[in-house]
């Protein structure tokens, strides 16, 4: 080709050739001509071809497109012959064809899906909210990519279950990084991804976490009848979501003032724990474990006023939290000071809230923890008021 050409020539051009990721521009058809021998009206119209061919690949197959279609082989079969190479274009895509039909045309989406919901329940691992959230996106384009297909009705099963659970995971994340609005969208989501799934489980734990929303945010009415909800749909069988569905009730009943109801869930998820088997408490936003139901108590016996025992599920609670778990510590840290400024301590309560402050990477000093820290101060007075208030406004 060089030589015809008169000058050097990259034999990856041949390669792009066969991929088709380039097609041969006019200068170098007479080379083509002069090499392979094969007629520069047929080069040209193999070339036109080919560029059609990619185009309507996929869902074209007018009349007369097989002719045309085999002189296009044949150009391409001849440049593959110079090249040196023999992996075809057609070739690999009746292999790809042939095993799409065998596998499911979606398995290997649906599997990495299923893997993208298991490795992201674990946790923030010491990384912000804001972080998590953009590692997901493009986890959840394909995610919407996968929806928009059709499947048979067991792939379709898995694919909007695993749909509620990698929503439901966006609205925790929007939850703790303050979004209250997206947050209840995603969670609105979620819930019919559930519904369709048939997954009474996944349910239940997606209205538990929603009850959350209005929870922390000021609305603990509508939690207490979400999490009411979740625990109906939840039934009687021992299960990590009907766990968390009772300590969310213990939290928001807490905060409206139903002390009996409160002490009542408590009793309710206590039994529930002590039923959950390995895979109801294991160490992730699905799962149950003794660490998480210890911060839900901190915070319900906190808002009953009951320091001595909130004290103690809080060491309880730390004990079992690992390191990087920034934001549950910052929280159980929170809780501590509002049991100080329920005790009559509140230059402790505030001491503690602003060392906790002082040493909270930038990422997490945004929703939830801020709206703890903010509801802390505003029971606050005089000088330790005036102490939190400059820590929170630097």
């Amino acid at each position: 080709m060089a030589q015809a050409l008169g000058e050097p020539f990259d034999a990856e051009n041949f390669k792009r050739w066969e991929r088709e990721t380039r097609l041969p521009t006019p200068r170098w058809h007479r080379s083509i001509e002069a090499v392979l021998g094969i007629p520069l009206e047929e080069i040209v119209r193999a070339r036109a071809v080919s560029q059609a061919f990619r185009l309507r690949r996929k869902t074209a197959r007018m009349d007369g497109e097989e002719a045309t279609a085999m002189k296009r082989r044949a150009f391409i079969t001849g440049t593959l012959a110079v090249a040196g190479v023999g992996a075809l274009p057609e070739l690999t895509e009746a292999h790809e064809g042939i095993d799409t039909a065998l596998q499911g045309s979606d398995a290997a989406d649906i599997a990495y899906l299923e893997s993208v919901f298991e490795r992201n329940t674990g946790g923030y691992h010491g990384r912000d909210p804001q972080a998590v959230l953009s590692e997901m996106h493009e986890d959840l384009q394909v995610l919407r990519s996968v929806l928009e297909r059709p499947h048979t009705a067991r792939d379709r099963a898995t694919v909007v279950r695993t749909a509620a659970g990698l929503t439901g995971l966006v609205a925790i994340i929007q939850h703790d990084r303050g979004n209250q609005q997206d947050a209840r969208h995603w969670f609105a989501t979620a819930a019919r991804a559930a519904a369709e799934s048939g997954d009474r489980q996944m349910m239940a734990w997606v209205l538990a976490r929603h009850a959350m929303v209005p929870l922390n945010y000021g609305a603990p009415r509508a939690a207490a009848e979400l999490a009411a909800r979740a625990r109906r749909i939840a039934g009687k069988t021992p299960s990590a979501a009907a766990a968390l569905a009772a300590a969310v009730s213990s939290r928001a009943l807490a905060a409206t003032g139903d002390r009996r109801g409160a002490l009542n869930a408590v009793t309710r998820v206590r039994g529930t724990l002590e039923q959950l088997d390995r895979t109801g408490l294991a160490d992730t936003w699905f799962g149950y474990p003794p660490q998480k139901h210890s911060v839900h108590l901190s915070q319900a016996f906190t808002l009953l006023g009951e320091t001595k025992q909130a004290h103690a599920e809080q060491e309880a609670a730390l004990a079992l939290t690992s390191s990087p778990s920034v934001m549950t510590r910052a929280l159980l840290a929170l809780d501590n000071a509002q049991c100080l400024l329920a005790d009559r301590d509140p230059q402790g309560a505030a001491d503690t809230a602003t060392e906790v402050w002082k040493h909270l990477p930038k990422g997490f000093r945004t929703g939830l923890v801020r709206t703890r820290a903010e509801t802390l101060r505003g029971g606050l007075t005089g000088k330790p008021r005036d102490q939190l208030t400059e820590v929170l406004s630097a």
